[in-house]
């Protein structure tokens, strides 16, 4: 699939000042981790002692619309990402770097294509997946999982996508990048976000009591593929981070809403992460392959127009005024 993008400018920053702006401009990636894991983390701990995880102490976590994550998960991913992409950036790079932080969060301009990719081609990729694991026991869905498919889709959106990616693919991804090439900037962040879910392991979100090591392990490296295939989305579209958004969300969504209920038969408690992980793992292979290993990317001066009367490269057409790039891997 091909799509015409207008590329952003590398990222400036501003030159490292002195005291607490200036530590966390030598090293802004370490400090947006370090503060996203810990606020994040800290917003949990009554989630995890309370009778919700460990049962350490006596603390009943409301339920609203049928479930205690809203109270007890949701105010802890708010924290975490975006509170530190929002502190970092605005340490580092000031207003400036704060409205690009944002504009990417607006780039919803992109092709119709891209979003009917996304919304269809997850859930379906998650459904050929799981056939052959639950033995070919598939179900229609119901109306009423039809009827909440959208509505929970856009809740998603403004919960968890809205929680986390502008810290994960807006603010660390782009930093990665040209640090250290698409592949291996992914393979850093993957890890790190999956990481940053395990406190909620051990809580009813990731299945406790009824939970085993293995669990946690295979959602990390679910989290790896996935992010190999969220950074080819960033980069195919420019750096759109609704769509980044809406791939992460599709994923819950489906799981959370459909698959149940398609599939009655499997173990969703125990083998969701293992359909996530075999999915986005062949999905990942394949951009891997087409793209070899570029993941999409481009350098800020492989994005820079040729020169006046110069060939492009590789016959591609030249890129055109205003920063118009052409179609890439």
């Amino acid at each position: 699939m091909s799509v015409h993008t207008r590329t952003s400018p590398p990222t400036v920053h501003r030159p490292a000042r002195g005291g607490l702006r200036g530590v966390i401009g030598r090293a802004p990636l370490i400090w947006f981790f370090v503060m996203a894991t810990a606020l994040s983390w800290a917003a949990w701990t009554p989630y995890v002692v309370a009778e919700t995880g460990l049962g350490l102490v006596e603390l009943n976590i409301p339920v609203l619309l049928g479930s205690t994550q809203l109270v007890g998960v949701l105010p802890g991913a708010y924290l975490g990402p975006i509170t530190a992409a929002f502190l970092v950036t605005a340490a580092t790079d000031g207003r400036a770097g704060l409205r690009k932080w944002a504009g990417r969060l607006t780039k919803w301009r992109v092709s119709w294509r891209w979003y009917v990719a996304v919304v269809v081609g997850v859930p379906l990729v998650l459904i050929i997946t799981t056939l052959p694991l639950a033995g070919g026991d598939v179900r229609m869905p119901s109306v009423a999982v039809l009827a909440a498919y959208l509505p929970m889709l856009v809740f998603q959106m403004i919960t968890t996508g809205l929680a986390e990616e502008p810290g994960w693919r807006d603010f660390a991804l782009p930093r990665l990048q040209p640090k250290y090439g698409p592949l291996k900037g992914t393979l850093i962040l993957g890890p790190l976000w999956g990481m940053w879910h395990l406190p909620l392991f051990l809580t009813e979100w990731g299945g406790r009591p009824d939970l085993d090591w293995v669990t946690p392990v295979v959602f990390v490296a679910g989290a790896v593929t996935v992010s190999i295939v969220m950074t080819w989305v960033f980069n195919r579209t420019g750096e759109s981070l609704p769509l980044a958004m809406l791939l992460h969300v599709s994923i819950n969504t489906y799981v959370s809403v459909a698959a149940a209920d398609m599939f009655p038969s499997y173990d969703w408690q125990h083998g969701a992460h293992t359909v996530l992980l075999v999915s986005s793992g062949a999905a990942a292979l394949v951009i891997l392959v087409a793209t070899r290993g570029r993941l999409g990317y481009r350098a800020p001066a492989e994005n820079a127009a040729p020169a006046s009367g110069a060939a492009p490269a590789s016959g591609e057409p030249a890129a055109e005024a205003g920063g118009i790039s052409s179609v890439r891997r």
